[in-house]
């Protein structure tokens, strides 16, 4: 009786610790799947204000706040825009001083806490650029997307497609170049996205499936005059013109692909955000299996991502090894397998999916000099 009972406690231990492994592995998971534009991705550090004065802001000293370049900066309830660090201000060991542009909304008082972001424009592009756009539906697989237009007098258009941790918005920091050179853009909104069709299961997957709104809004571009498209996307952004470029039954339309900080491998970018939320290192392959499991992941698929063969238009890649949530080494691998079709531009000091920021003068040449054959 007793080995009974040592027999089934032994197995309701085994059961109670493989059910709190899966537990475990679900809620490490979630920094990823769950992963929202309304909130920073979780390797971005939280930044306090010390102060402000004219034209200044003093934040705590980190490796974010002495990022080169000019940024969003982002609180519960506020954003501004910041420029460089300010070499003759008052830098001390613990706090840094940058430039302050402008407040776009809300306040910045001492002691808030905030976070650096590539958008440096808030609202849509009449109210943030002054430029003019129309409200369009994009007919999509679950429903109507929303997307912004800005017309253009070229029949090549430009469909923009954030990725994680941030929204539409984040095309507006290459609006004003793009309808400069006369390119109609379309910035999507897609499954998951405020006022977008939800997913069934909520959750994020990586571009596995999302790809077929970057299809619809193809579809969408082609119906209303486009002769071709050049699809421009942000990490998971740009893993979604990637599956478009290969799965689309329109991709003949598709005439090049920018794609910066493209997510090229899931278990990678899933384990850099679970490690961002201080999962423990014995938890993280769980939290690749859950991930797995629960959004109906293929195996990384790496090596069939970057599969030179599988390229079929010109394509920009815009990425650096300071990313630590894209590895920078798969676009880089890529580049070298396939130099007659792909270009890397690497940018140094820059964190995922904020390439423009260091140096957009630097960033829009080299998009320059991409486009301009293929308009």
């Amino acid at each position: 009786m007793r080995t009974v009972k040592a027999a089934a406690a032994a197995v309701t231990a085994v059961l109670a610790a493989g059910m709190a492994s899966v537990a475990a592995g679900r809620l490490a998971s979630d920094a990823a799947l769950k992963t929202t534009g309304s909130r920073p991705l979780p390797t971005e550090p939280r930044l306090t204000v010390h102060g402000t004065a004219a034209g200044q802001i003093t934040l705590t000293r980190d490796l974010a706040s002495l990022r080169p370049g000019s940024y969003g900066l982002a609180g519960d309830g506020s954003h501004a825009v910041v420029g460089p660090v300010l070499t003759g201000a008052r830098n001390t060991a613990d706090t840094v001083v940058r430039r302050l542009d402008r407040v776009t909304h809300g306040t910045l008082a001492p002691g808030d806490s905030v976070w650096l972001t590539p958008n440096l424009y808030v609202g849509n592009p009449r109210t943030a650029l002054g430029l003019d756009h129309a409200d369009v539906d994009v007919p999509g697989e679950l429903g109507t997307l929303p997307a912004w237009f800005l017309p253009g007098s070229r029949d090549v258009w430009v469909i923009a497609v954030h990725g994680l941790g941030t929204t539409r918005e984040h095309a507006m920091n290459l609006m004003g170049f793009l309808t400069g050179r006369h390119l109609p853009v379309l910035a999507l909104a897609y499954r998951g996205d405020l006022g977008a069709p939800r997913p069934a299961d909520g959750l994020n997957h990586f571009g596995e499936t999302e790809w077929r709104d970057v299809d619809a809004a193809i579809r969408h571009a082609v119906r209303h005059g486009a002769r071709r498209v050049i699809l421009l996307g942000w990490s998971t952004g740009a893993t979604m013109a990637l599956r478009a470029a290969e799965h689309s039954a329109v991709r003949d339309h598709i005439a090049g692909l920018v794609l910066d900080s493209p997510v090229l491998s899931w278990e990678a970018t899933l384990r850099a955000l679970a490690r961002a939320r201080h999962t423990p290192p014995p938890l993280l392959p769980l939290a690749v299996r859950a991930a797995q499991g629960r959004a109906g992941l293929h195996a990384d698929r790496v090596a069939e991502i970057i599969d030179p063969e599988r390229l079929a238009v010109p394509t920009l890649i815009i990425h650096g090894p300071g990313d630590t949530v894209a590895p920078w080494e798969f676009s880089r691998m890529l580049a070298e397998r396939r130099p007659d079709r792909v270009a890397l531009h690497t940018v140094r000091g820059a964190p995922h999916a904020a390439m423009w920021n260091p140096d957009p003068k630097e960033y829009e040449e080299r998009l320059r000099r991409f486009l301009t054959p293929l308009m």
